[in-house]
């Protein structure tokens, strides 16, 4: 497990982006990372250990710009390196950071593709790298000077085309916008928030609600399984279903275990998730019993 912030905001967005991982540092207590986006320069900083440990006021004040995405991690695969603290970076097309919480199952057939059909390396045993990979290359099959809404939506195809596990993904695209989806089952949670009116709005996504609570974002719902959500550099949001219709299998483990019990997951409050949970057990027991 893992937790993911995206913030897109008409001001500096590092503080409120820092804000709301430390309302999921519960998520993954081993790396920190953020990275913002002026225009299109990435500033980036991540390092193994909590959110207080790699970050301070003056590594903060370097991580400029309107778009910011931040993670909070818990190793589940590849290893507990510095070099596979989020976000990971790819220069091309157009320079991309993303952050990803869940697991890929077809990890490394998918690098193989990656290298012998595309070309590309993988420097590091991280699914989340992988996938980044797979997104960027698709969206350089597109061949556009500059992203479309159209060419993240066929670029986000391809990543559930090709992709199998869950996630949840955020990622900013240099010159382009901030983007979010979710696997196709609905494995792993994403929600979204706003807070403004009209051409003043900014908009958050986050692994749980309770990162809207500190930083006055309204919750507005939950990211759809196989739905992405894209906040062009205008601050226009556009959503798309990218995938066909599957099963909806969140994560039971999220209910019971692994979200804060005052999130609101899929429109399920945690808190009350548990406590129906509780009595089905009861009544399984008195019946069997």
């Amino acid at each position: 497990m893992c937790g993911i912030v995206g913030v897109f905001t008409k001001k500096l967005a590092v503080q409120l982006t820092y804000d709301g991982l430390q309302m999921l540092q519960h998520r993954g207590q081993d790396a920190s990372g953020m990275a913002s986006c002026d225009n299109r320069t990435f500033y980036l900083h991540k390092n193994n250990g909590l959110l207080s440990e790699v970050f301070n006021q003056d590594n903060l004040m370097k991580l400029k710009g309107n778009m910011c995405i931040g993670h909070v991690r818990y190793p589940t695969a590849g290893c507990s390196s510095s070099t596979e603290a989020q976000p990971f970076y790819v220069n091309s097309p157009y320079g991309i950071v993303l952050a990803h919480n869940g697991n890929l199952t077809n990890t490394k057939e998918i690098q193989k593709q990656l290298y012998h059909n595309n070309l590309r390396h993988i420097n590091t045993s991280s699914d989340s790298e992988v996938l980044l990979n797979v997104f960027a290359h698709a969206l350089s099959e597109r061949n556009s000077v500059s992203a479309t809404k159209d060419d993240i939506f066929y670029a986000v195809e391809q990543v559930h085309k090709i992709c199998k596990g869950g996630y949840a993904v955020v990622a900013l695209i240099a010159g382009v916008g901030m983007v979010a989806f979710r696997d196709p089952n609905g494995i792993r949670p994403l929600c979204f928030g706003s807070v403004g009116i009209g051409k003043e709005t900014s908009y958050m996504v986050a692994s749980e609600s309770v990162a809207f609570d500190i930083t006055g974002f309204t919750r507005v719902g939950d990211i759809l399984p196989g739905e992405v959500l894209f906040i062009d550099k205008k601050g226009n949001s556009f959503r798309k279903k990218c995938a066909g219709d599957k099963p909806i299998r969140p994560c039971l483990f999220e209910y019971v275990y692994l979200s804060r019990p005052d999130s609101v997951l899929d429109d399920i409050p945690v808190d009350q998730s548990r406590t129906n949970m509780g009595f089905a057990l009861a009544n399984k027991i008195k019946k069997q019993w």
